[in-house]
């Protein structure tokens, strides 16, 4: 049997290329001065993945999760329980589902990019 935390990190991978790759095409969007600007007041992560839908369509949705589905919804339930102490994304609906994962996963890729930047 995985562990939780080893099962938490496979399911931290499911489409984590793809969603960094919106990351890094999402930066080209900005000038360099806006981006500095992101980076300093430390909202580069909001900018990008909370102010826009990563999915939009159910259909959509539904297709991105696949067969992971109940992975996603059970680790942005762990993450969530232990953020902010309950539950807030609607997990009937695969939108939601799709966003608020992205959201998580896109903490970690925004954390390694401000890494990357400071050894630069």
């Amino acid at each position: 049997m995985i562990r939780s935390d080893q099962k938490a990190r496979n399911i931290m991978n499911y489409k984590k290329n793809e969603i960094k790759e919106y990351f890094n095409d999402s930066l080209k969007d900005y000038d360099e001065e806006t981006l500095e600007q992101l980076i300093k007041d430390n909202e580069l992560h909001n900018e990008i993945f909370n102010t826009d839908y990563y999915i939009i369509g159910t259909y959509k949705a539904k297709q991105w999760l696949s067969d992971k589905v109940f992975d996603v919804i059970e680790f942005i339930k762990e993450y969530e329980e232990m953020n902010f102490g309950e539950l807030y994304t609607d997990l009937s609906n695969p939108e939601k589902v799709v966003n608020m994962y992205v959201y998580i996963i896109g903490e970690q890729i925004t954390y390694d990019y401000y890494e990357e930047c400071e050894a630069i």
